[in-house]
Formats: C-alpha cells, structure tokens, sequence
C-alpha cells in the first residue's frame, strides 16, 4: 500500500481532512503497519493531524492484544474506532461465523474506553429469520447498556442482513436449507431501531447510520455528499473531480495481483451528466439532508417528485431541501428509483 501511496500522492490533496482504515479487518495487523502507512503520507506532504482518523477493529483482536494496542493507535493519531459486533447473542455470532463471542464485545469495548478512546462506533445487523423481535429488543438494549461506565456509544450502525451472490448463504437458499426473514419483520426490527435510537438521543443522519449530536462519520459522510475521496489497496474506489469531470477509479480485489502488479489491478471510468446526477440524488436521498429541491425537479422525473410530496414519500426542510421521513427510510429504494 505505500507504494500506492507514493505514485498516487498528487491525487491525495491539501483539502484531505480524514483517513479511514478499514474493510476487512485491519486490527489484525501490528502497529508499525499503521505507522508505515502515516510515515509515507507525511513523507508525501499528507500526513496529520487528521479531522477525523478511523480504524475498524474486530473484537478478538482488541481482547488478544490488549489496551496497549488501543493506546499505540491513539498515539498515531486514531480518533476514532469502528468495531463489529453484529449481535450479542453468541448462536447468532456462531451463524455468521464471527470469531468473537458477546463476552469479547463487551471487553473489547471496555478495553477501548479504557484506554482512551472517546468515540467509539458499533456495527449490529438485523433482519435474520432466527432473531424474533424479542431477541432484537435485547440486542438494541445491550448495545446501548454496553459501556461499563454508562456512557452510550458515540455512533451505531445497523444493518439488515442481505444476501450476496456466490455467498455461502445464497447457495443455502437455493438449496432451501435457509431463507430470508419476511419484508414485514424486517421493517418492524427496523422501526424498532429507529425508535429505541431516537429515544436514547442519537440523530438519525442517514438510513443505516445514527449518532449523537456531533458524532456525525465525517469520513462516511464524503460519499453521501458526493465529495472526493481517494481510496488505496485493494478493491479500493475513489472518486475525483478533475478540469470539471467526474472521475471513478478503482482497484481490483486480487491481493496477489495488487502486490506483483498495481497496473494491472486499476481501472477508470469519466462519469456522465445523468450518471453524477442520479447519484446525487440516490445518495442525497439517503441521508436526513436530502437534496435540494430545484435539483431534484431538475434531474428527476417531476411527476414522480411531486407525486412523492403529495403523498408524504418526501418533505420539506426549511433549507429547500426535500428529504424522506424517517418512517419511510426503510422503503427508500423504492421511492428513490421511481424518482431516478
């Protein structure tokens, strides 16, 4: 990845205020990893301090290394820490074939406030047959009660479980030995999100992402605004606006061909009028923002847009933007692609 780093520093500009560290799972590695990564972004003239610096981390590794670990990150300059947990019931994390088990979670996290950090991030998942909305209510009650100092998470991200192509979980759905939850639970344990978040204070700033006031992700936030980023490694995406076009690049997922090779792995495409517009609006469209009105009834389907607003699929913001209610969040996609 430092080699990356040098060839593509011009395209890591003075207006680069974050750095994310994650997919996958990074925690894995030793600190110096980090430490030559920031070594050659300064060398770079891009280093820190950063506005905001994550680092995802899977719960066994924080338990396994420990607080000094946590305190060398904090030391390099991490602010901020995103770690997995998905669920607090150990026959659900043995399904999905975490590593950890809701003892280690619990640890783990105590092991970062302990340390030091002050902004800690969880990632829960919802929407599996075999989590009843009793199990679910536990869940979001865990996770909100999972600081030893009665502290709530600064950030909580939350998704419904989906179902990829070529995955283990898809072949046990062809082969019937597993299947979806129902639309309609899906939803209700999405309701339940919404309304247990919302009650214990967080702002619900984009469909799958709450935080509490101030706690926004400033790094996450960048793609739903539509702004540049550059992203190295593999299967890395960027997006770049260059002399007014609007540039994705992106690395291919092959490690082995990425480390032999950094040609051949990188591939670009010079987005379209039409394409920066729907995905302004798909992005916007995600997030308690929206989009700005006129642009909306400019680069969507009008009668659709005003269709929407009769029927309460999109409201206004004293801004002049049109946004959708948060009761409708979870049938966003729908509404979004009738405006698209």
């Amino acid at each position: 990845m430092t080699a990356e780093i040098k060839e593509r520093s011009a395209e890591i500009n003075d207006k680069v205020n974050t750095l994310y560290i994650g997919g996958g799972t990074p925690s894995v590695l030793p600190l110096v990893f980090f430490r030559d990564v920031l070594r050659v972004l300064d060398e770079c003239g891009k280093g820190g301090p950063f506005k905001e610096f994550t680092i995802e981390v899977n719960p066994d590794d924080i338990v396994e290394k420990g607080e000094s670990y946590v305190e060398g990150l904090l030391e390099l300059g991490v602010n901020r820490v995103s770690m997995g947990i998905q669920s607090f019931d150990d026959s659900i994390l043995k399904w999905m074939n975490r590593r950890h088990d809701a003892a280690t979670a619990r640890k783990a996290y105590s092991i970062l406030e302990n340390a030091g950090v002050q902004n800690i991030s969880i990632d829960l998942i919802f929407g599996l047959p075999q989590v009843d909305d009793h199990k679910w209510a536990d869940t979001l009650k865990e996770a909100l009660e999972i600081s030893p100092r009665g502290d709530l998470p600064r950030h909580i991200s939350s998704y419904q479980l989906s179902v990829e192509p070529g995955s283990a979980l898809a072949r046990m759905e062809r082969e019937g030995k597993w299947s979806e939850a129902a639309d309609d639970v899906c939803e209700r344990q999405y309701n339940m999100l919404c309304g247990a978040l919302k009650e214990a204070g967080y702002h619900h700033y984009e469909i799958s992402n709450f935080a509490l006031p101030g706690y926004e992700a400033v790094h996450n936030s960048a793609y739903w605004n539509h702004s540049p980023y550059v992203g190295l490694g593999p299967g890395a995406h960027s997006f770049s606006i260059e002399e007014g076009s609007y540039i994705r690049k992106w690395n291919e997922p092959d490690l082995k061909v990425y480390i032999k090779d950094l040609d051949s792995v990188r591939g670009s495409e010079i987005l379209d009028q039409e394409q920066i517009a729907m995905e302004k609006i798909m992005l916007g469209l995600r997030t308690s923002a929206g989009v700005d009105q006129q642009y909306l009834l400019e680069n969507g389907e009008v009668g659709a847009v005003r269709e929407a607003i009769k029927n309460g699929l999109l409201v206004h913001l004293p801004d002049g933007h049109l946004r959708i209610p948060e009761d409708r969040f979870f049938i966003s996609d729908s509404i979004i692609s009738e405006i698209v």
